[in-house]
């Protein structure tokens, strides 16, 4: 059962994000496909069954099937996946962990960001911080810290 910090978070992302599509970004499975090396006609394959219009419609199973498009995502992609795999965070079905992403800040996964509204940008810092609350990240609690004075404020 979910808190009611927990409730609250997921409306602020689910308001924060309710609007965004794809467009022309890197599709879920599509991300899976390039990590995975595999041709043009695959990739486009993948990509023709991907949803491009709701991040709410992706099942956990899916984000969990396809953890590595995180790293592969551009930054539409990023922008339109991000609170699927945040709101599965939340409710305990994403099995890999979110604060990687979000906290091992690179210049490509910097770029990834840079399409975030800064409501957008606020949910998320918002989300981060919830997962420094969480038993399950004690131990990124500093990198966690870092992240959010040094780029998600």
């Amino acid at each position: 059962m979910l808190t009611e910090n927990q409730i609250h978070l997921i409306s602020q992302i689910t308001s924060a994000f309710k609007d965004v599509k794809l467009e022309e970004g890197i599709g879920l499975s599509e991300a899976d496909a390039i990590d995975s090396y595999k041709d043009e006609q695959f990739r486009d394959q993948c990509r023709s069954n991907d949803e491009k219009d709701h991040w709410d419609a992706i099942p956990s199973s899916a984000l969990n099937e396809n953890y590595t498009s995180l790293s592969f995502f551009d930054n539409k992609s990023m922008r339109f996946h991000l609170p699927a795999f945040m709101i599965a965070e939340i409710k305990g079905e994403y099995r890999f962990g979110m604060s990687f992403a979000l906290t091992h800040l690179s210049d490509h996964t910097r770029s990834q960001f840079i399409l975030l509204s800064k409501t957008q940008r606020e949910v998320v810092r918002s989300f981060i911080e919830y997962l420094s609350e969480q038993p399950d990240y004690d131990f990124e609690k500093p990198m966690i810290k870092a992240a959010i004075e040094n780029y998600w404020s």
